[in-house]
């Protein structure tokens, strides 16, 4: 049992991963919404944490599977784009004076270029699995899902918190600039790594 337990805390993952989208597509909605999105926020959290810990105990436990470095990573790809896709739905964050049209352009920007990203990425994951090369998570991969995931938070507490504060939105858009850059940047070097075979 001690063995499948990184793979079992991916999984609640993905469980979580979906409550959280209901969360983010439902709270403009809400009778409380700031109520519905701390909850949410927390629930974002918590996926987080398993994502360090699942990793942290495969290696512990020396069960790093084929399994986990596909499902992982896939894991994180739903979470993020999915919540990206949910917040161009719901028109959020709002920065500035934008128009409405401009903020769907931007919204739905992001989105795409996250999907394109990971979707690129994935491709290369699976046919490197397929050959028999280890594709594990590199540290600019690590670093651009650092990003994403404040800018997913900052963009949560901004819904319930700040809609209208000068600062955040300053504060917002550099997170937003920060994480697309290391977003682009990390599918660039996934093209440039070296590969090597598994054990």
């Amino acid at each position: 049992m001690t063995r499948h337990l990184p793979n079992i805390l991916t999984v609640g993952r993905l469980a979580l991963t979906i409550v959280f989208l209901v969360i983010i597509l439902y709270s403009p909605r809400a009778e409380n919404p700031f109520l519905l999105l701390t909850i949410g926020f927390f629930i974002f959290v918590i996926a987080g944490l398993t994502d360090i810990v699942d990793g942290w105990l495969a290696r512990k436990l020396q069960v790093t599977t084929r399994f986990g470095r596909i499902v992982d990573p896939l894991a994180d790809k739903v979470l993020v784009c999915g919540a990206f896709v949910c917040f161009a739905i719901v028109g959020r964050p709002l920065l500035f004076n934008l128009s409405e049209s401009a903020h769907g352009i931007l919204h739905w920007g992001v989105a795409v270029i996250l999907i394109a990203r990971e979707a690129y990425v994935t491709l290369l994951r699976q046919r490197a699995e397929a050959q028999g090369f280890n594709f594990a998570a590199t540290a600019s991969g690590k670093l651009k899902m650092f990003f994403q995931a404040f800018a997913i938070g900052t963009v949560i507490v901004k819904m319930g918190l700040l809609q209208n504060t000068t600062w955040a939105y300053w504060f917002t858009s550099v997170v937003y600039i920060a994480m697309v850059g290391s977003t682009i940047i990390s599918g660039i070097r996934s093209t440039q790594r070296k590969l090597q075979r598994d054990a």
